[in-house]
């Protein structure tokens, strides 16, 4: 999940390392949910507010953002750096020494959602558009975001609508907005009503969602994951779950030979706003029996005792999203599925997961909140400081971060989320 075509300057202040750059498009998951607070925790994380209560602000440094894929600037998908949280103890390793940080017995809970290539070009009257579909409704409706084409790649924002409006597509094909997803005024995404199935037009005319930093234009198979299975209705994430990105086949193959195991979910990832870092609209999931068993029976097995079991790592928040949807009050993991309106933060912290694979998120995202439930408050502020110090890359084709629970019975400890 990503953030967003903002640009930022000026000069930095103490403690503050300054962003700039832009991309093209972000997609995200979610809506905001009871839970509440969400606002007031992403400016307290330094989204741009700061504060008395903000332990940590930053942006991302232009030279940051990660241009095009590991295996094109180095070996292999692999071949990014891993941060590793544990607790307030930030180290520094390569990917490939990921199994050497987890153990046997622990479950890596992965997002099998295929990315489909969400973007198509469109013209609304006279006016050239880029036509975002985002998910599919219950009624075969899509909600769909139009942006104005830039740029090669780049879009920006456009107003919403209006309702009635025709899209014309390729092939001669047209798509009806009919009425905004949320409140009319300034609506960004519009349920819109397509004369055919839309997997297909999109395996016929459409392309990844590509993000301003980039370079250039990247095949499909660039948003795919080692993990990627094709959903019997065609469905898929508009963004690739990223965070899964630099496994490879032959990394699975040695985790599973040292005792780490795998639990497939899915969760189908929506079009988040580019500019304005909105809370995540609800999204389709599925945790199946065979995972929730297993999570379930990993957490029993180990008691009470972190430190002598296995543990449920998530790999990416998307992963985080679906499993913590299905887990009742009481810790249990049950099988679910349909949509998802939950939105983790340090408030509602969380219930199964124990840790936390993840890439590096803007200082807007709403990402942190998820981030800062499961790792505490102190832990994120070192973890992003050795980051930006040791010039870790962002977004996609970036760097990636594992949080892991502290162990150490009489280390201090780092984790507060109180408010």
């Amino acid at each position: 999940m990503h953030n967003r075509d903002r640009v930022d300057s000026g000069a930095s202040s103490p403690g503050v390392v300054t962003t700039e750059g832009a991309r093209a498009d972000v997609l995200g998951t979610g809506s905001a949910g009871a839970d509440g607070g969400l606002v007031d925790g992403v400016t307290r994380l330094g989204a741009g507010g700061g504060g008395p209560e903000a332990p940590v602000a930053w942006r991302v440094p232009a030279a940051l953002p990660a241009r095009v894929p590991a295996e094109q600037r180095g070996s292999g998908r692999d071949d990014v750096r891993l941060l590793v949280s544990r607790g307030c103890a930030v180290s520094h390793h390569a990917f490939r020494e990921l199994p050497g940080q987890l153990r046997a017995g622990d479950v890596l809970v992965v997002n099998t959602s295929m990315t489909l290539p969400a973007a198509v070009n469109g013209r609304v009257g006279g006016e050239r558009v880029v036509v975002h579909f985002s998910t599919r409704g219950e009624d075969g409706r899509w909600a769909v975001e139009l942006r104005a084409p830039g740029g090669p790649g780049v879009t920006g924002p456009r107003p919403g609508g209006p309702a009635g409006a025709v899209v014309r597509l390729p092939g001669g094909r047209a798509l009806v907005l009919e009425e905004p997803l949320g409140p009319s005024a300034g609506a960004r995404l519009w349920w819109a009503r397509a004369p055919e199935p839309v997997p297909e037009l999109l395996r016929r005319y459409g392309r990844p969602i590509r993000y301003g930093y980039t370079e250039r234009d990247q095949p499909l198979s660039a948003y795919q994951t080692v993990f990627a299975a094709p959903s019997p209705d065609g469905n898929g994430s508009a963004e690739m779950p990223s965070a899964a990105r630099p496994f490879t086949a032959a990394l699975v193959a040695e985790l599973v030979r040292r005792g780490v195991l795998f639990a497939p979910l899915s969760l189908h990832t929506g079009v988040a706003s580019a500019e304005v870092h909105e809370p995540p609209y609800p999204e389709r999931f599925a945790v199946p029996a065979a995972t929730a068993w297993l999570v379930n029976a990993v957490r029993a097995a180990r008691g009470g005792d972190l430190a002598s079991g296995g543990r449920v790592i998530a790999v990416g928040t998307t992963a985080v999203r679906a499993l913590e949807s299905a887990a009742g009050d009481d810790g249990m993991v049950r099988p679910a599925g349909g949509w998802t309106d939950l939105v983790v933060t340090p408030r509602r912290g969380v219930r199964v997961v124990d840790g936390l694979l993840t890439g590096l998120h803007e200082p807007q995202a709403s990402h942190l909140l998820m981030l800062e439930a499961v790792a505490g408050r102190e832990a994120l502020r070192r973890g992003y400081e050795a980051a930006l110090r040791e010039r870790y890359l962002w977004h996609e084709f970036g760097d990636v971060h594992l949080i892991l629970p502290d162990e150490e019975r009489n280390a201090p400890s780092c984790f507060s989320n109180e408010w």
